[in-house]
């Protein structure tokens, strides 16, 4: 593919990642938290354009099988709902255990009511 590169409305480029260990714990550290019963959620503010997003599953939450198909889910969640993380924040989102019941639907199901509750509907871009 040639020309240059574009942003998809629901794609997840680089720019918009959690991209360090460093980075993903400082969020953990200093971010705002919401937990449900399978995540936990975690937001800073860091004030611009930019938000970014990193995903975390441990060993705890499954086998490695387990943890990659949760990793994909929550990316696609993001990729999808991108309205409910404003610009200018950064969002942490770990696995606390694997639901049984792993799809795309209750993974949106359960964060979509956490994070409207916890910070209402938010802002930016769909």
């Amino acid at each position: 593919m040639t020309g240059t590169r574009r942003s998809l409305p629901h794609g997840f480029p680089a720019e918009e990642r959690l991209r360090t260990d460093r980075e993903f714990r400082e969020v953990v550290r200093k971010g705002q938290r919401a937990t449900t019963e399978h995540y936990t959620v975690y937001r800073d503010a860091l004030g611009g354009q930019r938000r970014q997003v990193g995903v975390s599953a441990g060993k705890r939450a499954g086998g490695s099988v387990d943890r990659n198909r949760m990793k994909r889910l929550l990316r696609e969640f993001y990729r999808l709902n991108k309205g409910l993380f404003p610009q200018g924040t950064r969002t942490a989102i770990v696995v606390r255990k694997t639901p049984g019941d792993a799809a795309l639907e209750t993974v949106s199901g359960e964060l979509l009511t956490a994070l409207r509750k916890r910070w209402g509907q938010g802002s930016g871009e769909g």
